[in-house]
């Protein structure tokens, strides 16, 4: 992975075929559940609701986010916007949290993507300037390397936040669950939730 000109002080690294897998069965689930069409998932509500689960707060902020796929892979499915070479690298864009840098790299042709990911993942907890990481890994599979890779770039002195669907057992970092940012993105009102189990 090629690192960027200038790291900024927020970044969200995140697998993203397998967050759009997440996304797909969240979408087939609630559709069933709630009898109702569930849209793709909103890319920049989602990314928000990653920022502030992290804990990034309103202002004037600086964050970049790190979009790892296969290669053969062009684009999201679940997801709007969604392709990666036009709108999901070199774009950026701006609200109250600040501005976002969007940048995506497909896994290269020797490497896995779950290594792939563990480098980027080292590459990024290395830089002095990285004050805040936000990781979405496929974590059923690798969260235990994830915690790895992070201790042996001595993270635990920034602040690290890791997204999965439920909770992760050890490691001396933020937790948080990945299945909530995505239904807010995807437009599922806990409300709605509540009503359909009392029905």
């Amino acid at each position: 992975m090629d690192s960027p000109a200038k790291w900024t002080k927020n970044v969200i690294l995140v697998d993203a075929d397998y967050v759009d897998r997440v996304a797909f069965h969240l979408i087939v689930n609630f559709e069933r559940m709630l009898g109702r069409r569930i849209p793709q998932a909103d890319m920049a509500r989602w990314i928000d609701c990653i920022a502030l689960d992290g804990g990034l707060r309103q202002g004037d902020n600086e964050t970049m986010v790190v979009f790892i796929h296969a290669h053969q892979k062009k684009s999201m499915e679940n997801f709007e916007p969604a392709q990666f070479d036009t709108e999901l690298n070199e774009k950026a864009f701006r609200d109250n949290l600040g501005e976002f840098q969007l940048l995506s790299y497909p896994t290269e042709d020797l490497v896995s993507q779950d290594d792939f990911f563990l480098d980027a993942l080292k590459l990024i907890a290395s830089q002095p300037e990285v004050e805040r990481i936000m990781v979405v890994p496929n974590a059923e599979q690798i969260y235990n390397k994830v915690a790895s890779a992070l201790r042996q770039q001595h993270a635990e002195e920034k602040h690290v936040t890791i997204f999965a669907m439920q909770p992760m057992a050890g490691g001396p970092f933020g937790q948080e669950i990945l299945g909530y940012s995505l239904m807010s993105a995807l437009g599922i009102r806990s409300d709605e939730i509540h009503a359909n189990e009392e029905a």
